[in-house]
């Protein structure tokens, strides 16, 4: 089964899909940490989600670019975290795949949910204020939108998440 959730910055999707991934537990817990720690925010941030997973079981294995080298116990619960940062890592560290980020990506994702029970993936929606971007940014979200189109037609269940608000998107079984 796959899960997508999806929200702005601060939306509180990583809690709700934290908790999900619990919830649907299947096997052991692996959180696949992808932001790449660069500045003082950063380091922040990793420390807050370490907060937040503190007692949950998860197994952290921080995997920057190149997900589809990651190996996890067949039938696991698995949250990664996060789609956005991954696509940036592949496109803009020395050691992505730049040009083919899409295709690792994608493939990183096939990968992982060819092992898990449950694979709950977070991404964020950065699409919606309307401003010009300078080219760099506009072929990262392009990037990042091809991806999110990608995991959520691959979804079973897809969740945004709005100030704290779930909507669920698509639920298994039942559509929406």
């Amino acid at each position: 089964m796959i899960t997508v959730v999806y929200g702005g910055s601060g939306s509180g999707k990583s809690e709700f899909a934290e908790n999900m991934a619990v919830r649907n537990a299947c096997g052991p817990f692996y959180y696949i940490a992808t932001m790449y720690p660069y500045d003082r925010e950063s380091f922040a941030k990793i420390d807050r989600h370490r907060e937040m997973r503190s007692g949950k079981n998860f197994e952290t294995i921080e995997a920057f670019t190149d997900i589809s080298a990651v190996e996890i116990e067949k039938g696991s619960s698995v949250l990664l975290e996060c789609v956005s940062n991954l696509v940036a890592n592949e496109m803009f560290l020395d050691c992505g795949a730049k040009e083919n980020c899409f295709q690792s990506v994608a493939g990183g994702i096939d990968h992982l949910a060819g092992q898990a029970g449950h694979l709950v993936i977070v991404t964020n929606n950065i699409f919606e204020d309307g401003t010009e971007y300078e080219d760099e940014t506009g072929t990262y979200m392009k990037a990042l939108a091809d991806v999110n189109l990608y995991i959520c037609g691959r979804a079973d269940n897809v969740f945004e998440v709005v100030h704290g608000i779930v909507i669920p998107v698509r639920k298994a079984g039942g559509g929406l």
